[in-house]
């Protein structure tokens, strides 16, 4: 590794619209109770990081159920993900985020 520089692998979000025009209505109910976060288009990927937190926040909301039915299937990606960026396995991470994507388009669905 080098003394002064180093190399960074990150997710960054990437709409063509925008979170709020991509996920609507969980863009909706996150802008409840955490305007700062849907304002800074969070990826996917940072959303799953923040799971249990976001969890926690969402006490008593139709979204917390929603996102309850799906927290292990992200945690598991996101972990996954994780692991294979440290590994420098760029095209099986790039899979589960699709993979990630097909799960927050299922959220989406589920929301009212």
């Amino acid at each position: 590794m080098s003394k002064h520089m180093q190399i960074t692998v990150t997710v960054r979000p990437y709409y063509k619209t925008g979170f709020e025009e991509t996920y609507p209505r969980l863009a909706r109910r996150l802008e409840q109770l955490a305007p700062d976060l849907v304002r800074g288009q969070p990826s996917l990927f940072a959303l799953a990081g923040q799971l249990d937190q976001l969890l926690y926040r969402l006490e008593g909301t139709q979204l917390r159920g929603v996102l309850l039915r799906h927290r292990d299937a992200l945690v598991k990606m996101h972990k996954s993900i994780q692991e294979k960026m440290a590994d420098w396995n760029l095209s099986a991470a790039d899979r589960i985020l699709y993979a990630m994507e097909d799960v927050f388009d299922e959220i989406e669905s589920q929301m009212d």
